[in-house]
């Protein structure tokens, strides 16, 4: 019972904040954000009150299958982002840029934290800021994906927006891997080729071919059936078996063989998309069953955010570096590859500032870094949780921002106005009758 409770106090929490948020004009997503924030464990839940909020880290850490189910319907939206009719117009200039901008992303902040660990060689090591320049590489594509969704964005930004997204991920686990492998083998004193090179070639190939196979099967599946509710609920079912199946992991000998969820379900749904004629109808009807779940994830999300952070000051410092050479890297990594690869001007301005949302992958690989580096790790985390809530709360606002600057959210005409405020009236009139 209390987990349920919890589930339906939180869903209400983040549906009531986007109300009190509407007259700001700020995104669901930072509303949801903030609400996960309030009944979280240092501020409602701290009163320890059963079923007001979290208590704890741990019982919000107790809906994390919530999470990950979100993720995987997140990336399998993003997968129906690469439709090959799409990509033969963007694909290269989203190659171009999501790789460039990323690699950018990671230097800028292996240089900044370079000069601190100078100033400050006890509070930051080579292997730390080694490890935070990749997770620098990561960007939320929840939180740009519901931006998105929720102003009906539509545009050449966000043609290229979405695959970029997507494409931050296979860069980013090969930095990180690469990275933190040096980072280990400065702190061990040995080079682990199979560890900066092999496993993370491995995982993508891996996560890419179960993504391939099961888009390929649940296309198959789809041709069973004639009504489009059964086949909504097939859909349903493979991502939830794919997400289920992501989470395998084992060693052949030294190669570690494990799947990137996200990029699973990214293949997924991309070979959906390409290969199932009745995928587009299908991705809408399932758009409007995940919206609950993912401002439930989003909620979550905020509550999981630790506050404590804020408590050590060389942290704070640490933290504001990082948060301010990777929007940097992010921004003009963009701003030069979308120039070099003959992008509008509207784009060059303003992607860069969509790129800045930072959450679960980001988290994941942190979250690797304090289990394998046990005396140095939590740095790492501590300083990943400051960023991510400073980029999770600000990062959705300047997305809608530059999509709306860009000409990708339209303002909402005069006659949609006018027969909203109709409908209004008549729903009024008929309430006091």
């Amino acid at each position: 019972m209390s987990t349920l409770l919890s589930v339906s106090v939180a869903l209400l929490a983040g549906l009531l904040m986007t109300r009190v948020f509407k007259p700001l004009k700020l995104p669901a997503v930072t509303a949801y954000l903030i609400a996960g924030v309030l009944i979280g464990p240092y501020c409602i839940g701290a009163l320890g009150i059963d079923g007001l909020g979290f208590k704890t880290s741990e019982a919000v850490g107790a809906l994390s299958l919530i999470s990950e189910v979100a993720l995987g319907f997140i990336a399998f939206s993003i997968g129906n982002e690469f439709r090959l009719s799409d990509l033969k117009r963007t694909g290269k200039q989203a190659t171009i840029i999501g790789i460039f901008q990323a690699l950018v992303a990671t230097i800028l902040v292996d240089l900044s934290l370079l000069v601190v660990h100078l100033m400050m060689p006890d509070k930051l090591t080579v292997s730390q800021l080694l490890t935070l320049g990749a997770i620098a590489t990561a960007t939320a594509p929840a939180a740009t994906l519901m931006v998105v969704r929720q102003y009906k964005a539509k545009g050449p930004l966000t043609d290229l927006l979405l695959p970029i997204v997507a494409l931050d991920d296979a860069v980013g686990l090969i930095v990180f891997a690469v990275s933190f492998g040096i980072a280990r083998s400065l702190m061990e004193g040995a080079v682990d080729m199979i560890s900066i090179i092999v496993n993370p070639l491995v995982e993508i190939v891996c996560s890419l071919g179960l993504g391939a196979i099961m888009g390929w099967i649940l296309t198959q599946l789809e041709k069973m059936f004639n009504s489009n509710t059964n086949r909504l609920n097939m859909s349903t079912a493979f991502v939830f078996l794919t997400v289920a199946l992501s989470m395998i992991d084992f060693h052949i000998g030294a190669i570690h063989i494990s799947f990137s969820p996200l990029l699973v379900c990214m293949m997924l749904g991309t070979i959906f998309c390409n290969i199932c004629p009745l995928s587009e109808d299908l991705m809408g009807a399932t758009d409007k069953w995940t919206s609950p779940l993912f401002a439930l994830f989003f909620v979550i999300s905020g509550a999981e955010l630790e506050l404590g952070v804020f408590a050590e000051l060389s942290i704070v410092i640490i933290g504001l570096v990082y948060i301010v050479f990777r929007s940097l890297g992010k921004y003009f990594g963009t701003f030069v590859s979308a120039k070099l690869s003959k992008c509008s001007p509207a784009i060059s301005k303003y992607l860069g500032i969509t790129l800045l949302p930072q959450a679960g992958v980001a988290l994941g690989m942190c979250t690797i870094a304090a289990e394998q580096l046990p005396q140095q790790g939590s740095l790492i985390r501590n300083i990943t949780l400051f960023a991510v809530l400073i980029y999770e709360l600000f990062g959705p606002i300047f997305t809608r921002w530059a999509l709306t600057k860009a000409g990708d959210i339209k303002p909402m005409s005069e006659d949609v106005k006018m027969r909203r405020q109709t409908k209004l009236a008549a729903s009024r009139s008929a309430s006091e009758k």
